[in-house]
């Protein structure tokens, strides 16, 4: 069965047009519970939690997934604005059915969307997905109103999420000395991140933690880290943080501004577990920059690319039995503290590597430097069999002979547009450009 409306993260889109509109978003809220319900055992009434980054639009979408939850027989327990990783915490922590974030990360205000979380915290299997797809093309109906679902606010949520994000950085340290810049995106982690690094010893300077309902991810954040730099330089601070809408995703400012990706932090924290205890392997994705591989096979440290997107990291990370994985966005995973990408989690393992090796950001990475990129998007015909292209073809295994061992090409068709996505990586910056622009033309030829 193909889906119809979830994607690789949830269901997401405009606001106010399909499928972001109340309508909708009850009758998921309601199909969702009726398959929740359905799994549930006879002595446990089902009750999912409820969280939402910032959005003006959180408080409609919140609304109408109670009333559908409500309808189906499921009891609710509203967060308010807590990041997406919290809420898979909290749904493992207090033994709930699911979690339900209502978040569109990293877009706009005018963008929303709706993820879940299974019992566990972690993103529901394909086939509890499907179920509720299917569910949805039954009628909303509503169970008598004795089994109505009720909903109450989960006041404490704030105080043991601040208190779990704490334990997972090492008892006999402290980030005390330390000044950090921690952009919140105007996002859900606005009122926990300033306070678990302060709480930690860190003299914190906040910024973007002033939300209005349409300023997430706007000027500021992992999407936009140059208002970090500037900060972090303006205040003279040792470290900036830099975490998305609902601070799933982190990025890194070193003391002179200088951004670190996702896969420069992979980097750092297997590095440091390689040389504190041992790691089998880690997971990147196929945009993983190639030094990243390198450097990781020259210490003997296994390295597997999975499809873009933390969930397919996730899979890869369990079929391996590995606990270590990213990708260059931001998103980190260490499953051995969290069972979802974090990124205040993620901030405090690079702050724990750090304070463990006595020493600073620039020079915990200076060792590995990331290969130049150069990535083109071409426009083609819908229906365009680019795989088969003989000119393209051509083009690829030329570009491959001419890199060797040195560099790689990945074309990929984007999953939105009709575009192919062609990136070279090279050491060489002009011979990846070059290159890549060769590939563009014989699409067009």
């Amino acid at each position: 069965m193909s889906r119809k409306y979830f994607g690789t993260d949830g269901i997401r889109g405009h606001v106010g047009q399909s499928p972001i509109t109340p309508d909708f978003v009850m009758r998921l809220g309601y199909a969702a519970g009726k398959v929740l319900a359905h799994d549930a055992s006879g002595s446990t009434r089902p009750t999912v939690l409820i969280g939402k980054d910032t959005r003006l639009s959180g408080y409609m979408l919140e609304a109408a997934l109670e009333a559908g939850f409500s309808a189906a027989g499921v009891d609710v327990m509203l967060a308010g604005p807590m990041p997406t990783p919290a809420v898979a915490y909290l749904t493992r922590a207090l033994r709930l059915s699911a979690g339900v974030v209502i978040s569109a990360s990293h877009n706009p205000y005018h963008d929303n969307g709706i993820k879940f979380f299974s019992a566990s915290g972690n993103k529901l299997p394909d086939t509890v997905e499907l179920a509720i797809e299917a569910a949805l093309e039954s009628p909303l109906a509503c169970v008598s109103s004795e089994k109505l679902g009720k909903a109450r606010r989960l006041d404490d949520a704030r105080g043991r999420y601040i208190e779990f994000c704490k334990s997972t950085f090492p008892n006999e340290l402290d980030l005390r000395g330390l000044k950090l810049v921690v952009d919140c995106a105007h996002g859900a982690a606005y009122h926990i991140a300033p306070d678990v690094f302060h709480e930690l010893g860190a003299e914190v300077v906040a910024i973007g933690n002033q939300p209005n309902g349409l300023n997430i991810n706007d000027g500021v954040g992992a999407t936009e880290p140059e208002a970090l730099a500037r900060a972090v330089r303006e205040h003279g601070a040792d470290l900036g943080i830099a975490l998305d809408g609902d601070a799933d995703r982190l990025l890194m400012v070193d003391a002179s501004g200088r951004v670190y990706n996702g896969d420069e932090l992979l980097y750092l924290m297997v590095r440091d577990r390689h040389q504190n205890g041992g790691i089998d392997g880690a997971v990147g994705t196929l945009m993983t920059n190639m030094a990243v591989e390198s450097a990781l096979n020259t210490m003997g440290i296994g390295f597997a690319r999975a499809k873009v997107g933390d969930r397919y990291v996730l899979e890869t990370l369990l079929e391996r039995g590995w606990q270590v994985g990213g990708e260059g966005s931001g998103h980190l995973l260490f499953l051995d503290k969290h069972t979802t990408g974090d990124g205040i989690i993620s901030a405090l393992q690079v702050l724990s590597a750090l304070r463990r090796a006595d020493s600073r950001l620039e020079r915990a990475i200076a060792d590995m430097q990331l290969w130049p990129q150069t990535l083109l998007n071409v426009r083609i015909q819908r229906g365009f069999d680019w795989q088969s292209s003989p000119a393209l073809i051509a083009a690829k295994q030329a570009a491959e002979s001419t890199l060797g061992s040195d560099g790689r090409v990945l074309i990929r068709p984007s999953g939105t547009e009709p575009l192919l996505r062609v990136m070279v990586e090279a050491r060489d910056p002009e011979l990846a450009r070059s290159l890549a622009e060769r590939l563009v033309e014989s699409v067009a030829a």
